[in-house]
């Protein structure tokens, strides 16, 4: 049976479709970009770009780890934009020569982007460019995802998590890289 559709109805199915794309565009290019802002960007881009990492990773992490607050202090006590522990923050200061490192600097946006940056990428060599891997070991330790890498039940071949035994390391994951798809969409 073949439909016919009136002048009406293609103008109205028009003007709903020219709106649809108003409203596209105008998230894509105006309200997602206030959402998903990129600050801090040259501090991203330079320890990004030193690190060998991709700026959406970065922003990504910042993003779920803190929503860009400068101040974040996490329940474990991790400090800063990209939540940092005083454990990471402290080799990191050394292997980076940061001079008289006190932890309070992990409130500084550029040291912590720094040390961030240094242990993503230190994370990225240890587990061969496997982003959730290297996403799960930001979130749960490196410590605790070797081990999973070795253990049938969460990874098949040693290189690939299968399951991530810790729920919350499992969503943040799923944040991270969802949010990592977005920065990419928008810039």
């Amino acid at each position: 049976m073949f439909y016919c559709f009136s002048l009406k109805r293609l103008r109205k199915i028009g003007t709903y479709f020219l709106i649809f794309v108003a409203v596209a565009v105008g998230i894509r290019y105006f309200a997602m970009p206030h959402m998903f802002c990129r600050e801090h960007k040259a501090f991203v881009e330079k320890y990004a770009r030193e690190n060998g990492l991709e700026e959406s990773l970065v922003y990504a992490v910042m993003f779920v780890e803190s929503r860009f607050d400068e101040k974040a202090v996490s329940i474990k006590e991790a400090k800063g934009l990209m939540q940092i522990s005083a454990t990471t923050g402290k080799w990191g200061s050394e292997v980076l020569g940061i001079k008289d490192f006190e932890y309070k600097d992990l409130f500084d946006p550029e040291t912590n982007i720094k040390i961030g940056c240094w242990y993503l990428s230190v994370l990225k060599k240890q587990y061969n460019n496997n982003q959730n891997t290297v996403i799960a070991a930001y979130n749960a330790g490196s410590g605790n995802v070797s081990k999973w890498l070795k253990d049938e039940n969460y990874s098949k071949d040693g290189i690939n998590l299968d399951k991530i035994p810790f729920g919350e390391t499992e969503k943040y994951v799923v944040k991270v890289n969802i949010v990592k798809s977005i920065y990419e969409f928008i810039y």
